[in-house]
């Protein structure tokens, strides 16, 4: 069975370790924060200027003060801090962000990922995304397997306008987790129900499968 964003999310937060300093995109990578084990210390930390989002807060609690860099209302936890976005993206650049998390309207196999624009369609612009790939060390993507046509978003060649160039290292999509190594997807884990043949007919890039392939564990 495919899973579903929160069930993404769920099995993403298992790659945050203690300690970590996490930026979230927009979309499914917003929901790790839910997800994250009681017994480590993460921060996370958004582009528009906050270091310590915690979890969204239950409804009636919202502040409208306090939003991420998606505009959705936001927890702060004990000792999180605000500064402007200048700041912010220094950290970034800086490399002082550990892990970075975000969505991805296609992936290809050699670690490409677009996911700002389609063209044709209205869009506010790239926001901060530019910038994390291309500082990150470490970026992993939660995104669909395939699109509304059941065509697959893991290519050989991105088609969209491209965010960053060789900079993704691993997947979690709603069918599999995978790694990309030596410019081609290394199937790790697949989704409880799932075969791998139908991640295998749902990924049009070239897939490396070695051994038995473990279900996800949550």
């Amino acid at each position: 069975m495919a899973l579903s964003k929160e069930q993404i999310a769920q099995r993403i937060a298992k790659e945050v370790k203690d300690g970590y300093y996490v930026n979230l995109g927009i979309g499914i990578p917003t929901l790790v924060a839910n997800f994250v084990r009681d017994d480590i210390s993460v921060e996370f930390q958004s582009e528009n200027g906050i270091l310590g989002m915690g979890p969204f807060p239950f409804e009636g609690e919202e502040d409208p003060d306090l939003i991420n860099a998606g505009k959705q209302t936001i927890t702060a936890l004990p000792g999180a801090s605000f500064f402007d976005s200048a700041m912010s993206f220094g950290m970034i650049r800086g490399q002082h962000v550990d892990l970075t998390i975000l969505g991805a309207m296609e992936v290809s196999q050699n670690g490409d990922i677009a996911n700002w624009k389609i063209p044709g369609k209205m869009v506010k612009g790239m926001g901060g995304a530019m910038d994390l790939v291309a500082s990150a060390e470490n970026i992993i993507v939660a995104m669909m397997h395939t699109n509304r046509e059941g065509e697959s978003k893991l290519l050989k060649e991105c088609s969209l306008p491209l965010t960053g160039v060789k900079c993704v290292k691993k997947i979690v999509s709603n069918l599999a987790v995978l790694e990309i190594i030596d410019g081609k997807f290394h199937l790790l884990e697949r989704a409880p129900g799932v075969s791998v043949e139908e991640i295998r007919k749902a990924t049009e890039g070239d897939l490396v499968v070695k051994g038995d392939i473990i279900e996800m564990k949550f």
